[in-house]
Formats: structure tokens, C-alpha cells, sequence
């Protein structure tokens, strides 16, 4: 599959004329394309998108573009309407943003404070957990969980993580609501769960493009010694952890599994 990372935004550089300028940076995940184009803000349109995309591809076009920022979405959304191209929204575009620091552009994005998760979607009761790396795919992968979300890209393996290694995450206990939950999380597309020291501590679910949602809020000592532990173990295990839904801790049904990755 062809795969593109894309960016179109606003350049911290003017035309001669003192105009401000939009650039469009697309490259894939290996670099070994690399396409950059500008035109003046008055020209910054899907139209105009829509040309240069298949100017970059020549003869083919990709399967999917990957787009971080969300004033950037909206017109390349379009252009790949217009092209038959599926646009993915995701933070995950490392190689792109690597290319965006060494330009010197910025890539932080503005985000919200975090909201609460709507009072129908709370689970019964929750905790901290452990797998080991190598139990993260085999545990879940032959099961029949509704959704499951577990990319190549973020098993443990293929991060170089040792089998052993303890991979921390959280378990939902949903009840009646775990399916529901389930699929209010997917279509929120979860990016990583922090923990977050405060008055009181709580558990923060970055998704999407810039959304941030209270999973969770604790004030009980033991409880924050084991979101600590968990903080720790992010560390050791290269930002990867794990978000389970489950009914009820039987061990017997799981309505969703997500691997999840700190953001670098």
C-alpha cells in the first residue's frame, strides 16, 4: 500500500511582495519521496491542492494520505475526494514531522483542556494492568473481540521490545456499558492514556487530532502509587501501553483492546 505523509499550512516565510505564503510538504515514510510546493493565501484552495498531488505522484496516485493537523485536513480531505484518495487523520505522521523540525516549521498543535467522558459511557470500575510484551499479540489476536485495534507498526516486536518486558495499560470494566463505550472510543480513535499528577491525579485519553478526555479521577494514595508505576513502565517500554473494555472480570468476553504509544 502507498502511503503519504502531508502537510499544508501556513509558511513562517512571505513572498517578495510581503504576501503570506502556503506551502504543501508530502512526503513518504522512508523519504524517498520528498515533494514541496507554495502558492500565495489566495490560492490556497482544494483546486489547487487536487494539481499538485497529482503532480507529485506522476502516473500513481496513493492509496491513503496521512494528515496531523487539523487546519490542514479539511482541504486535503477534498483534494483526495476529488482523487479517489482516502485521507486518514492521525498523529502519527513521525516522518513528516521530523522533516517539518529540521525546516524549523512548527508542528505543536493548540489543544484543549480535557473533557469529561459523557456520563452514559462510564464504566462500572477500572485498574492498572501488565503484559508481558510477548502476550500483548497472543492473548488478544486469536480472540473474538469486537474491537480490535493492534497496528504492525506498534506491536511490541517490531518496537525491538525483549518478550519479557512488562507492557503497562489500563482495563475498563464497562458492564452494560461496554459495548457502547467500546465504540464511542473507537470513533474517537484513542492515541495514548497519561496519567496526570493534580488535585486530584487523573488519567487523560489523548485522540483523535487534538481531543482530551478525564477517563478517570483519584485521590487515593495507593492508586497513584500505581499510576506512577504505570508512568514508569511507559518509559522502559518505548511509550507503549494498552486501553481494554471489558464487561466484567470474568476474563471471558472483551468488547475492545487498543495499543496505544506515548507520542514522542
Amino acid at each position: 500500500m502507498k502511503i503519504w505523509q502531508a502537510d499544508f499550512y501556513r509558511s513562517p516565510q512571505q513572498n517578495p511582495t510581503g504576501q503570506n505564503i502556503w506551502e504543501l510538504l508530502i512526503c513518504d515514510a522512508t523519504r524517498s519521496l520528498e515533494y514541496v510546493a507554495s502558492c500565495p493565501q489566495s490560492e490556497a484552495n482544494s483546486s489547487w491542492l487536487t494539481d499538485q498531488i497529482q503532480l507529485a505522484a506522476s502516473e500513481h496516485l496513493p492509496d491513503a494520505i496521512q494528515v496531523f493537523r487539523p487546519q490542514s485536513l479539511s482541504l486535503i480531505e477534498a483534494a483526495g475526494r476529488n482523487l479517489g484518495i482516502r485521507v486518514e487523520p492521525t498523529r502519527r505522521t513521525l516522518t513528516l514531522k521530523q522533516w517539518l523540525q529540521e525546516k524549523q516549521y512548527p508542528t505543536a498543535i493548540d489543544k484543549p483542556p480535557p473533557t469529561p467522558l459523557p456520563e452514559n459511557l462510564w464504566g462500572e470500575q477500572w485498574r492498572f494492568a501488565t503484559l508481558s510484551a510477548g502476550d500483548v499479540e497472543t492473548a488478544f489476536s486469536d480472540r473474538p473481540i469486537p474491537i480490535l485495534h493492534l497496528p504492525e507498526s506498534l506491536k511490541p516486536l517490531n518496537l525491538g521490545l525483549a518478550s519479557t518486558a512488562p507492557i503497562p495499560g489500563v482495563v475498563i470494566y464497562g458492564g452494560r456499558q461496554s459495548m457502547r463505550l467500546s465504540r464511542w472510543l473507537h470513533e474517537a480513535r484513542p492515541v495514548e492514556l497519561n496519567y496526570i499528577a493534580g488535585a486530584p491525579d487523573g488519567l487523560i485519553l489523548e485522540a483523535g487530532l487534538v481531543d482530551r478526555w478525564i477517563v478517570a479521577t483519584f485521590d487515593d494514595a495507593e492508586v497513584a502509587a500505581a499510576a506512577k508505576v504505570y508512568q514508569q513502565r511507559q518509559q522502559l517500554s518505548r511509550g507503549l501501553h494498552f486501553l481494554l473494555v471489558q464487561p466484567d472480570d470474568s476474563g471471558m468476553t472483551y468488547s475492545g483492546f487498543w495499543l496505544l504509544q506515548a507520542e514522542e
